[in-house]
C-alpha cells in the first residue's frame, strides 16, 4: 500500500533547494575557469589535483564529522556556520595571488560544503520522500549548470576568472544569513533520528523511533556493517564519473574536438543541466517504478553515454554522450542516499550518510586528479574511455551487491504513521540488499 509523503515545511524546503543550488555552483566553476587560472599562476594542467585534493580533505573531514555530531550540533546551526565558511573561502579564491593560497581556500570550501551536504542529506533522508529527494539533488544539478554560465559570462565579458568566484561567494553569504535566521525552525522541524527515516515504497518517510537514538549506538557497530562500506564504494565510483565528466569536458571539447571556448562552456552547462532535468523527471519515475529498476537503467545509461564520448568523431557526438551521462546519472545519488536507512538500519543512518558523502568527496578528487595526470601525459581523448571503465565498474558493484543477502542488525521498529501500511517495504537498493 502506498502512502503520500508528509508535506515538509515550505520555508525549510525552499532553503534546502537553495542550499543545494549553492553547493553546485563552486563545483562547476573550476572546469571552465581552470585554463585561465593555470595561465595566471603558470602551472601545468595536472596542478588542478592540488586544488581537488585540498577540497576533498576538507570535504571528507567535515562530512564525516557532521554525520557523527549532527544530533549534538543541530541542523540549523551546522548549515549557517558551514555556509558562512564556504562564502569566506570563495572570497579567498577571488583575491588569491598564488596557487598555494587557492589550495588553502579549497580546503576551507571543502570543510564548509561537506558539512552542508552531509547535514542536508541526513535531514532530507528522514524528512522528505523520493520525489523531493530527487528534486533537491536536481537543484544541485541546477547549481552546477549555472556555474559554467557564470564563469563563461565573466570570461566572455573580458573580466578575470576571480569575478566568477566573487559572485558565488556573495550568493553563499546571503544563504548563510538565511540559515542563521531560521536556526530554530530547523530545530523544530527536524525529524526524530535526524535523517534516520525509513522510506516506504511510494517514497513516504516513516520516522525512526527516538527509542534508538544515534547517540546510544557505539561507533564501532556502525563501522562493522558491510552495507556501510559497500555504500561508500558505490558513492565513490558514481561521483568520480559525475565530477570527471564535468571537470574535463571543457578541455575535451576545446582542445580535443575543436569547439570555441564560449560554445564549449555552453555544452558543459548542458551536461550539468541534463543532470537537473533528469532528477526532476526521474523523481516522479522513481516513485512509480521503484528504486531498483530506475537505478539499474540509470547505470546502463551512464555506460552508453560514456561510450559515445569515447568514440572518436565530431564534437556533437561527445556532447550527446555528455548529455546522456548527465540525464542517466541523475537519480543515482539521491536514491542511494534516500535508501541508506533501509540498508544499514535507522540508528546508523546519519553516520552512514556522513561516511558516504565523505567517500563521494574522495571519489570526486582522486579520480579526476588521476585523470588530469593521465590527460597531461597522453591526450584529453582518453576521457571517454576512462569514464566507460568507471561506469562498467559501478555496474559490476551494483550487480555483485544484488546477489548478497542483507547483513547487519535489523532496523529498529518504527511507529506506523496514520494511513500507512506497516507491511510496506522501502525501495530496494540491490547494491547492498539482496531482496
Amino acid at each position: 500500500m502506498s502512502t503520500a509523503p508528509a508535506r515538509p515545511r515550505a520555508s525549510l524546503l525552499l532553503l534546502a533547494y537553495l542550499a543545494f543550488v549553492s553547493l553546485g555552483l563552486p563545483d562547476s566553476l573550476l572546469g571552465v575557469g581552470w585554463p585561465s587560472i593555470r595561465g595566471d599562476f603558470d602551472v601545468p594542467t595536472e596542478a588542478v589535483g592540488w586544488v581537488l585534493t585540498a577540497g576533498t580533505v576538507g570535504y571528507l573531514t567535515s562530512s564525516v564529522l557532521a554525520g557523527f555530531t549532527l544530533a549534538r550540533v543541530g541542523v540549523g546551526a551546522l548549515l549557517a556556520g558551514s555556509t558562512l565558511l564556504a562564502s569566506l573561502a570563495l572570497t579567498g579564491y577571488s583575491v588569491s595571488s598564488t596557487l598555494a593560497v587557492l589550495v588553502g581556500c579549497a580546503l576551507l570550501v571543502g570543510l564548509g560544503s561537506g558539512a552542508v551536504d552531509s547535514g542536508l542529506n541526513a535531514y532530507a533522508a528522514g524528512a522528505f520522500g523520493a520525489r523531493h529527494m530527487n528534486w533537491l539533488h536536481a537543484f544541485f544539478g541546477l547549481g552546477v549548470a549555472i556555474g559554467p554560465l557564470i564563469m563563461t559570462g565573466v570570461l566572455s565579458a573580458g573580466l578575470a576568472w576571480r569575478w566568477g568566484y566573487g559572485i558565488v561567494a556573495a550568493a553563499q553569504l546571503v544563504l548563510a544569513v538565511a540559515f542563521a535566521l531560521t536556526i530554530r525552525a530547523w530545530h523544530r522541524g527536524v525529524p526524530a533520528g535526524v535523517g534516520a527515516g525509513v522510506p516506504t515504497e511510494a517514497g513516504a518517510s516513516v520516522q525512526a523511533t527516538p527509542a534508538a537514538p544515534i547517540l546510544g549506538v557505539p561507533v564501532r557497530d556502525t563501522l562493522r556493517l558491510p552495507a556501510v562500506w559497500s555504500g561508500m564504494l558505490a558513492f565513490m565510483l558514481y561521483v568520480a564519473i559525475e565530477v570527471s565528466a564535468g571537470l574535463w569536458a571543457f578541455l575535451l571539447l576545446t582542445e580535443g574536438r575543436g569547439l570555441s571556448a564560449a560554445l564549449a562552456g555552453g555544452c558543459v552547462s548542458a551536461y550539468w543541466g541534463s543532470l537537473f532535468v533528469g532528477r526532476i523527471v526521474q523523481g516522479l519515475v522513481a516513485e512509480r517504478l521503484g528504486a531498483g529498476l530506475v537505478l539499474r537503467a540509470s547505470l546502463a545509461g551512464m555506460a552508453v553515454g560514456a561510450a559515445l564520448i569515447a568514440v572518436p568523431g565530431p564534437a556533437v557526438l561527445a556532447v550527446l554522450g555528455l548529455v546522456v551521462v548527465g540525464f542517466a546519472a541523475a537519480p543515482v545519488f539521491p536514491l542511494l542516499t534516500l535508501t541508506t536507512a533501509e540498508r544499514v538500519g535507522a540508528a546508523h543512518a546519519d553516520r552512514a550518510i556522513g561516511l558516504q558523502i565523505g567517500a563521494s568527496g574522495v571519489g570526486a578528487a582522486l579520480v579526476p586528479t588521476g585523470l588530469g595526470v593521465l590527460i597531461g601525459n597522453t591526450s584529453v581523448q582518453v576521457l571517454g574511455s576512462a569514464l566507460l571503465v568507471l561506469a562498467l565498474a559501478l555496474i559490476a558493484l551494483y550487480e555483485w551487491g544484488a546477489r548478497r543477502p542483507t547483513v547487519g542488525p535489523p532496523v529498529p521498529a518504527v511507529p506506523a504513521q496514520p494511513g500507512s501500511d506497516p507491511q510496506t517495504s522501502g525501495p530496494v537498493l540491490p547494491v547492498v540488499d539482496g531482496r
